[in-house]
């Protein structure tokens, strides 16, 4: 019968305790967050390459990565990160994978540590290098602790990212993109954007099960969307209360021209609520009391 090879009982022992003095070893190897700080402790307020360091406090850091909805499905890049404190947090409490990126050498080594201490290599990486040369487009949370001037510099970056994209900072803005949620308690203020899908252009909107139809001339300013009815009989209506949550675009319009100089049916108030994908927007509308299916092709930019 064919079995495990045994082994004397002195050799075990030797196997046992040399897996035991190994497993000690490593543990007394093993770094500390104490044993980071001991190589380079920060002084807040110390000045780095464009604004100084200020560490975010524990409370608002949960509070920012709730308000960007964040998952373990997420990768989280956090621009100036410090020493690591949002990434690192974006993994341990949200499970999300993260990149920090710190200008700082000392600063990025020290947050490297903290990732290591805390066993997160797997899912938090930590580069030192420099915001605007780094490429993080493909990001879906981007978290933020810069001057408004900054901001504003990283604004053209994030606009061309991809729809949906949450952006969170801590208390500075985006000049004048105004924020979809702000947040302000004792422990700071947070805002919160998501990057718009872009509409501008001529769209032209058929029933996808009927034959009605209807065109608008789209214009936006960030989320915020206006336009016209494009139909010669309509006399050019304006579209009002028109907004982008991401790819989400909601937007209304009044059809008060003589129903005889249109062919969009009787006077009325339309209402549209769609997803915007490329160049394609399915969309629920409602006109005359009745809600089907629309689909929107943009037909000129």
């Amino acid at each position: 019968m064919f079995g495990r090879p045994c082994l004397p009982a002195s050799t075990g022992i030797r196997l046992f305790l040399f897996a035991a003095l190994l497993a000690c070893g490593l543990q007394a190897h093993s770094q500390t967050r104490a044993d980071c700080e001991k190589q380079y402790q920060p002084a807040t307020g110390q000045p780095g390459k464009d604004v100084v360091w200020v560490p975010t406090n524990d409370g608002l850091v949960t509070r920012m990565l709730d308000m960007a909805k964040v998952t373990k499905t997420d990768l989280v890049y956090d621009l100036g990160a410090g020493d690591g404190k949002i990434a690192i947090a974006a993994a341990k409490q949200f499970g999300a994978k993260a990149i920090g990126v710190e200008y700082n050498p000392d600063m990025a080594a020290l947050a490297q540590c903290f990732v290591k201490a805390e066993g997160l290599t797997e899912r938090v990486k930590i580069i030192q290098g420099d915001i605007f040369e780094t490429n993080f487009s493909d990001a879906t949370v981007v978290t933020l602790y810069l001057l408004p001037e900054l901001n504003v510099k990283l604004r053209p970056t994030i606009l061309a990212m991809k729809p949906g994209t949450r952006v969170v900072s801590h208390s500075f803005l985006m000049g004048d993109w105004q924020p979809d949620e702000s947040s302000v308690s004792e422990d700071g203020a947070a805002y919160m954007w998501l990057v718009p899908a872009q509409v501008v252009g001529r769209w032209a909107f058929k029933q996808k099960d009927g034959k009605d139809s209807f065109s608008l001339r789209l214009r936006q300013t960030f989320q915020k969307v206006l336009g016209t009815t494009d139909d010669p009989g309509s006399g050019g209506v304006e579209v009002n209360q028109g907004e982008l949550k991401g790819t989400e675009l909601s937007l209304m319009f009044s059809e008060d021209a003589e129903p005889a100089a249109r062919s969009v049916g009787p006077s009325g108030i339309t209402r549209l609520k769609g997803t915007v994908t490329g160049n394609i927007i399915e969309a629920q509308v409602t006109r005359n009391n009745t809600t089907s299916t629309y689909i929107g092709k943009r037909t000129a930019t």
